[in-house]
């Protein structure tokens, strides 16, 4: 399970690099900074699944869990979004060294 995690957060973290690249390469190509929001990234890239999240949620959790806590996460940056993904999967799947150290008895 720990392999899991810690393939999921490399995977996320890939993605969060992938969206920062984009988002610096818009930046320099218009002269301003550009921070594309996660909402619009997954517009772009796959809007049947926002669309089914958005009604699962609302159907299945509760409409103002949607309005609230989704709609806040939507506006966040991707890159973001996704770094602070992969961090809480890094640290789910950590494996702690052990206290005694390598070469105790």
């Amino acid at each position: 399970m720990r392999f899991l995690l810690r393939l999921a957060s490399l995977v996320a973290l890939a993605v969060a690099v992938i969206a920062g690249t984009v988002d610096s390469i818009q930046s320099v190509a218009a002269s301003a900074v550009v921070i594309t929001p996660m909402g619009d990234a997954w517009q772009d890239l796959n809007p049947g699944s926002l669309e089914s999240l958005q009604s699962s949620m609302a159907y299945y959790v509760h409409p103002g869990f949607y309005t609230v806590a989704l709609q806040w996460l939507m506006l966040q940056p991707a890159f973001v979004v996704f770094l602070v993904l992969s961090l809480l999967l890094w640290m789910i799947g950590y494996k702690k060294p052990p206290v005694a150290g390598r070469f105790a008895a």
